[in-house]
């Protein structure tokens, strides 16, 4: 079940730290020598684990901690792996130029939805994990959103069981990796073309090889802005303070 986080985790170089870091209300930030990365704020899970000098600490240690079931200390784990895979430059590294253009900065104008023709091409659609605008697909599609707190017309993430394995397209947000549920849902959505989705979603090739198709995820563009966003407790505003849309397919 740990492979998965093993592999991001192995991914980061030896010798990075942990410069900075902030627990915002919505989300967590860690900085390194490279950049830095996000991660949805979870809290709650084991108790009595939290961290302490954090700054200074080596990334990869920070990393690990991606794996703890005291959420918050798995929020700051992602956070770190984020902080040197979801960068502009690791992004150029591994995608190929008729992806995107640097040259015009194209990096971060995919949209899920843009990339994806949901009308024509897939009726049975699932979200694990509610996220904004959701309501416009519910004309275009037989529509099932899946959430820890489910809003009204959700369903609890618990019917993921019974639920997943009838999709034909699965998205799924980054905090799946954080909450631990991540390997069982990979698991349930074999099946289906899938896509991960959201700022804590690490922007690497290995998640190909666990059957995700495609990344839709963010990179920091503007770091202050981005900063000073999560400072204030911003949530779903990111995109348009700082955060910039990725989005890589195999």
């Amino acid at each position: 079940m740990w492979e998965i986080y093993d592999e991001l985790i192995d991914a980061i170089p030896e010798d990075l730290t942990v410069t900075e870091y902030m627990i915002g209300l919505h989300w967590t930030i860690v900085g390194c020598e490279k950049g830095i990365g996000m991660a949805k704020t979870l809290k709650g899970g084991k108790s009595g684990e939290e961290l302490r000098y954090i700054v200074g600490m080596p990334l990869k240690k920070l990393a690990s901690h991606v794996k703890s079931w005291n959420m918050l200390n798995a929020s700051l784990g992602l956070a770190a792996i984020n902080s040197t895979l979801n960068t502009s430059e690791k992004v150029w590294e591994i995608t190929e130029p008729s992806d995107f253009d640097k040259d015009e900065s194209s990096v971060g104008e995919g949209n899920v939805f843009a990339n994806n023709d949901l009308s024509q091409m897939y009726k049975k659609v699932a979200f694990v994990g509610h996220i904004p605008k959701l309501e416009e697909l519910k004309n275009m599609c037989e529509l099932s959103v899946l959430d820890r707190n489910p809003q009204p017309g959700d369903y609890p993430d618990s019917a993921c069981e019974f639920i997943l394995p009838e999709q034909e397209l699965i998205y799924i947000t980054g905090t799946a990796f954080i909450n631990k549920t991540m390997p069982r849902l990979l698991e349930l959505s074999r099946h289906a073309k899938l896509i991960l989705l959201g700022p804590s979603v690490p922007i690497s090739p290995v998640l190909f090889q666990y059957g995700v198709d495609a990344i839709a995820g963010m990179i920091v563009a503007n770091k202050e802005l981005i900063w000073q966003t999560v400072q204030e407790g911003g949530n779903k505003n990111i995109y348009e303070n700082g955060g910039q849309r990725v989005y890589i397919s195999r």
